[in-house]
């Protein structure tokens, strides 16, 4: 497949284009599914959103990918390694986000855990970060069943969010 970055036991990460834009609605448009979000997105925030991960992978090599099933090619979700600014220094972020209906089938601890193996590994990344609302513990236990470890909680997007880190 065209633009595969990681493939694991049961998935491909692939690099988004703009045709992924109905996948990507599927959660931006869900309220429950960006509940711990500032707010859910219409096609021109979601295209938006596109081009922003486009320009990601351009300037850093990283981004959101899409996560598909690989023996079927159904979209999941999206995973990545993303920038983020925190205390005016960049950290490498892995975030991850699925269709609700795929909630619970350990497709985020599988795509996390690539990503980590693919931030240390293949782009040497001294440590990577997760930012995740406090009160969002089934993101927190992915972070956790990966290795993350609970640093403190820090304000960002107007909103706590704990501060994990993996060395």
């Amino acid at each position: 497949m065209s633009g595969v970055v990681i493939t694991t036991a049961r998935l491909n990460l692939r690099k988004m284009t703009t045709r992924d834009l109905a996948h990507l609605l599927r959660i931006f448009s869900d309220p429950v599914a960006m509940q711990y979000y500032p707010a859910t997105m219409n096609e021109e925030e979601t295209m938006g959103w596109i081009r922003r991960t486009l320009n990601t992978y351009d300037t850093y090599g990283v981004g959101f990918w899409m996560v598909e099933e690989n023996s079927t090619g159904r979209f999941l979700g999206q995973c990545g390694i993303i920038p983020q600014e925190l205390d005016g220094t960049r950290q490498m972020e892995i975030a991850y986000l699925f269709v609700r209906s795929q909630w619970g089938q350990a497709y985020g601890t599988e795509a996390a855990s690539a990503c980590k193996q693919y931030g240390f590994e293949t782009m040497g990344y001294p440590k990577l970060i997760s930012l995740i609302d406090a009160q969002n513990t089934p993101s927190m236990r992915v972070a956790e069943r990966i290795g993350m470890q609970v640093e403190p909680t820090i304000s960002k997007w107007g909103k706590e969010e704990v501060y994990s880190i993996l060395c």
